[in-house]
């Protein structure tokens, strides 16, 4: 594998068990996505045509409700646990309950149980029993996912030097997003020409690998605190603080609460917007859009990890949030798959070179004691609004139909881009330089 990568990112596998650490990372950040179009997609199909628009609108929703409250729980508490425990120890045990939580979900499908639950909502609206039962697994498989995250990502610089924390984002991100790629057209081919059960043998197989990887990382993960005796609870507060005292930060994570409502308020309704919209029932064409999201990720995060943004980090973020809300717009705009490959293509590269840009700021600027915790602060604060504006996705859609809702969505980010370059003084002037890392504060 290093033979094929430019002597900038070769580097990277001279360091300590970064192969492995690599492989553990993308494989775990791409299992989730491979589940979720198994999911979404066969919610969406399990009701007649004439009543997608409305029903299946509205049990895309509250599948995407039902991981996202408990994730945020987690999210809470995540960092404080990553700060607090092994991090080594901790990731092996999520993602052994990621395992656990696709098999469960491989047997709601196995045996689909019949019957159905009226639900308030339209007249007539209900939810298939084995839909239902979907809802506890998929929540568990989040949560598990949602854990991962701040350990994973505080261990970066564990891994690598600092000075190639940019390069090792990028590369760790690229590969999920080629990974997630490669496994949602995967299973979007496999949905097209088989049960769901046997789709989901994808996520199974990348958590495995996951779990094998994490036991060859011969790194030291373990934690260093200064003081034991506050819980938990007190622990987790303590990223909040980080947050309120390093403005900067907190106007991203501003951001990220306003970006994450409106991306949620459309792609909850993807599958939607693919069998409704562009009028294409096959699962594999819902695995295409996905896998093309996913890829332009990938292109996002090794193009933004060959630029020198640190200087002016703040403002590629700003910059990145109108092209991220310019490119959903221009969704709605489109009527055939051909065009709207490209454009989603687009659209993923921009949230790609975000994330690259955010995590590399935060790993060098942030003392690894509170990391973590400020990771998962700030995954609060960006995703608190999530819940609603999944649920509000369906909503809109109901009222105004899924071009009107990627309408919404795009031109709202778009227009929030705008106001970001104005007001957020604090995170235009945010820069830092790669080798350097401030004290905590």
């Amino acid at each position: 594998m290093e033979g094929l990568l430019s002597g900038r990112f070769s580097e990277l596998f001279r360091q300590r068990s970064f192969g492995s650490f690599l492989t553990a990372g993308a494989l775990q950040f791409a299992a989730p996505g491979t589940v979720s179009v198994i999911l979404f997609f066969s919610v969406a199909v399990s009701y007649p045509t004439s009543e997608r628009a409305t029903y299946g609108a509205l049990a895309l929703a509250l599948l995407g409700l039902t991981s996202t409250l408990p994730t945020l729980v987690a999210a809470f508490y995540s960092g404080a646990l990553a700060d607090r425990y092994d991090r080594g120890r901790l990731m092996r045990f999520v993602n052994l309950v990621a395992l656990v939580a696709t098999a469960g979900l491989a047997v709601d499908f196995v045996y689909r149980p019949t019957g159905h639950i009226p639900v308030p909502g339209p007249a007539g609206f209900y939810l298939a029993d084995w839909v239902v039962l979907l809802f506890p697994g998929w929540a568990a498989l989040v949560v598990s996912s949602t854990v991962f995250r701040p350990a994973f990502n505080t261990s970066i610089p564990r891994v690598v030097p600092r000075d190639l924390l940019g390069r090792a984002n990028g590369l760790i991100y690229a590969v999920a997003g080629g990974t997630s790629a490669a496994g949602t057209v995967g299973v979007g081919l496999i949905l097209t020409i088989a049960p769901a059960e046997y789709a989901l043998a994808v996520p199974f197989l990348l958590f495995f690998i996951t779990q094998v990887a994490l036991l060859a990382v011969d790194v030291d993960l373990s934690v260093t605190r200064a003081a034991t005796h506050r819980s938990l609870l007190a622990d987790a507060r303590q990223g909040f603080g980080y947050l309120a005292r390093h403005r900067a930060i907190l106007e991203i994570t501003v951001a990220g609460l306003v970006i994450n409502f409106m991306v949620a308020l459309a792609t909850v309704e993807l599958a939607l917007y693919v069998t409704s919209w562009l009028g294409l029932t096959q699962g594999i064409w819902y695995g295409a859009m996905v896998a093309a999201a996913t890829v332009g990720a990938s292109v996002g995060f090794v193009l933004i990890a060959n630029v020198r943004f640190e200087p002016h980090a703040g403002r590629w973020m700003i910059a990145l949030t109108a092209a991220i809300g310019g490119t959903l717009f221009a969704l709605a705009l489109v009527h055939s798959v051909w065009i709207a490959l490209p454009v989603i293509f687009l659209f993923g590269v921009m949230p790609g070179m975000f994330t690259t840009v955010f995590l590399s700021t935060i790993q060098s600027t942030v003392p690894d004691e509170v990391m973590a915790r400020v990771f998962s602060a700030d995954e609060v604060g960006s995703y608190a609004l999530v819940p609603i504006g999944q649920y509000a996705g369906g909503i809109l859609t109901v009222a105004v139909g899924v071009q009107g809702t990627y309408l919404v969505a795009g031109g709202s980010i778009l227009a929030f881009g705008g106001i970001m370059a104005v007001t957020f003084g604090a995170l235009r002037g945010l820069t830092y330089s790669p080798v350097a890392k401030s004290k905590a504060s």
